[in-house]
């Protein structure tokens, strides 16, 4: 361990393990090291299922009616992945996919009045929604289109929006949407968290509901995608290929601490040994000194023994409950995985309700979610601390991640991926580039 690398990561969380595959592939060396015996840090998948217990601290262990413990794999922080999204392409010009096999999530559903309606992104589906009335639906499949035909670069397709200064609720205006659909639009398919995109300008909106459109075109059934085993396969899958490109990896290594020199970081101290590096990554629990809490997540882990009320018995899906709808601020997200993903035994349901904070009683905030999922057979609730960096590691040269939000899906994670690359190599992050270097590595045969 007493070397010199590039960069040094700590902790095997997947925003560490995708940076850590980056820099490996872009050429440079890099140690990566995790204090635990395990991958995935704060986003890891819980197996057997008497673990998932015993760190809920229920001495009990689980009944017979859960079936072979091993038979289990529960993220802790369970997050879909979009079809045309930026991991997928992080995933796809790393070559990690080699290792993993998705499933398509079989339904997204959006909460409106007490019920759950899928959610209408095509004109068909549009047309045939009973979220809306026909003169609505009519308006909303204009809306459809517009958004499908706008290209930032061509102004003949802006009817008269500016992509750059009208804002979106400008923009719902002139299609005359009724708030229900706004509801919808901006949080099950825009995926916004909070209202607070309706005053900015629209371009960013009208691409993310592309990216939806784009995403739900591929496979069909939703815009949404998740490993066979779980997500802890991802920064396995990561952790492989950093070692093709000669990076190292160690597990159940205690950081004793960061050395500094003239406020930069110059190695790490483990178990006496000193590794020397020029940039250092690690997620929040590595520099409690260096990062701020910006809130908290409540996430409770439901295991079912049903599939979830009028989603068609769907076997994987997502709900999102736009704040509106429940009087909140952000919205609450269901995500439910099952057997068919080979993380729960046969016949068995894995349902995640999550949603930042906003009281001092926040298992109450997310009952709305927890009364679709009734009958729950064990409830496992965690409620976590959020973190950000105090600065963006330019000077000290320590570039520190986000804690995972309430989202059920990875966009967000995958924007602080981008920019932390950005301030690390002062550059943005170009897939096109990565894809070349990889043809040197694998040559053209294996494109």
């Amino acid at each position: 361990m007493d070397e010199e690398y590039d960069v040094i990561v700590l902790g095997t969380g997947l925003t560490e393990c995708i940076l850590s595959g980056i820099m490996s592939v872009n050429g440079k060396k890099v140690l990566h090291m995790d204090r635990n015996p395990y991958y995935g840090g704060e986003s890891s998948s819980i197996t057997p299922l008497e673990e998932l217990y015993k760190r809920f601290h229920l001495l009990e262990g689980p009944p017979e009616s859960m079936g072979r413990g091993r038979d289990w794999n529960v993220d802790l922080i369970p997050k879909f992945l979009m079809a045309n999204g930026q991991l997928v392409k992080m995933l796809l010009y790393t070559e990690v996919t080699r290792y993993l096999d998705f499933k398509v999530v079989e339904g997204s559903f959006v909460y409106k009045g007490g019920k759950i309606y899928k959610v209408p992104s095509t004109e068909t589906e549009a047309l045939a929604s009973n979220l809306m009335g026909m003169f609505e639906k009519r308006r909303f499949r204009k809306f459809l289109v517009f958004v499908a035909n706008f290209d930032e670069n061509d102004p003949k397709s802006f009817e008269g929006v500016d992509p750059q200064t009208t804002s979106m609720r400008d923009v719902y205006r002139k299609f005359d949407l009724g708030q229900d659909v706004i509801d919808f639009t901006g949080h099950a398919l825009a995926l916004y968290r909070t209202d607070d995109y309706l005053d900015q300008p629209c371009l960013e909106t009208i691409n993310r509901i592309k990216l939806y459109s784009e995403s739900l075109a591929r496979y069909g059934k939703s815009p949404y995608l998740y490993p066979l085993y779980g997500l802890g396969e991802l920064p396995q899958g990561f952790a492989r290929l950093s070692a093709i490109y000669g990076g190292t990896y160690m597990l159940n290594k205690p950081v004793d601490d960061i050395i500094m020199e003239n406020g930069k970081v110059v190695g790490v101290k483990s178990e006496g040994e000193v590794a020397r590096c020029k940039q250092l990554i690690c997620d929040p629990s590595y520099i409690p000194d260096r990062v701020r809490k910006a809130g908290q997540v409540i996430r409770i882990i439901c295991i079912l023994s049903h599939p979830i009320k009028n989603t068609n018995d769907a076997n994987s899906c997502q709900i999102i409950i736009p704040q509106n709808q429940v009087n909140r601020k952000s919205d609450i997200y269901v995500c439910m995985i099952s057997y068919a993903h080979n993380v729960a035994a046969q016949g068995k349901y894995v349902a995640i309700a999550s949603t930042t904070v906003e009281t001092t009683d926040p298992e109450k905030e997310v009952e709305p979610a927890l009364e679709l999922l009734e009958p729950i057979d064990q409830k496992f609730v965690a409620i976590s601390d959020l973190y950000e960096p105090i600065d963006d590691g330019s000077e000290s040269q320590v570039f520190c991640s986000c804690s995972y939000d309430a989202t059920t899906h990875f966009e967000t994670t995958c924007n602080d991926i981008k920019d932390i690359y950005k301030r690390m190599a002062g550059s943005a992050f170009d897939f096109e580039n990565m894809k070349r270097k990889q043809n040197d590595v694998f040559g053209e045969a294996d494109q």
